[in-house]
């Protein structure tokens, strides 16, 4: 998997960096996803002002938020499947974007580590890449379920 990684806010550590890339890859290989080696994605992190303005612009809230996805794949009411044909190129599933201020703050709430926060938003967004959304309590189980169980395989628990 082919991971474009940007830290617009200088804050994160290289283990953290790390930890990122290591749980996205870890994820790609559920057998639920079915993923080539060549899939392609970005995580970007920004701080509260940043995704407060993407959220408002792209979602019409006008709150920060902690995480956002970007799906690619995803088509909105007028919208066409994209048809890449058989080209021998990469499958881009798309962005993520994740505030830093939030994993901190929700860490704090939760009472567990930044590390399982930020572990357990990157999963989140990965999922909604990927097609998995929580719009009713059928589709939440099954995103809720596959998240856990990755966090939990990877060592990440609550």
């Amino acid at each position: 998997m082919d991971i474009t990684f940007l830290d617009k806010t200088e804050s994160l550590t290289e283990e953290q960096v790390n930890l990122t890339l290591e749980i996205i890859e870890f994820a790609s290989k559920d057998d639920s996803l079915e993923l080539s080696e060549d899939t392609e994605m970005s995580v970007v992190f920004v701080d509260n002002k940043e995704i407060h303005e993407i959220n408002k612009e792209y979602r019409e809230k006008d709150a920060p938020t902690d995480v956002i996805s970007f799906a690619i794949e995803d088509e909105g009411e007028d919208e066409f499947p994209i048809m890449m044909g058989d080209f021998d190129i990469p499958r881009n599933i798309g962005d993520i974007f994740v505030s830093v201020e939030k994993i901190a703050e929700q860490a704090a709430d939760f009472n567990h580590s930044f590390e399982r926060e930020l572990g357990f938003l990157v999963v989140h967004g990965f999922l909604h890449l990927n097609g998995y959304d929580h719009m009713n309590e059928e589709d939440e189980k099954e995103m809720f379920d596959l998240q856990r169980k990755i966090l939990d395989d990877y060592g990440l628990k609550r």
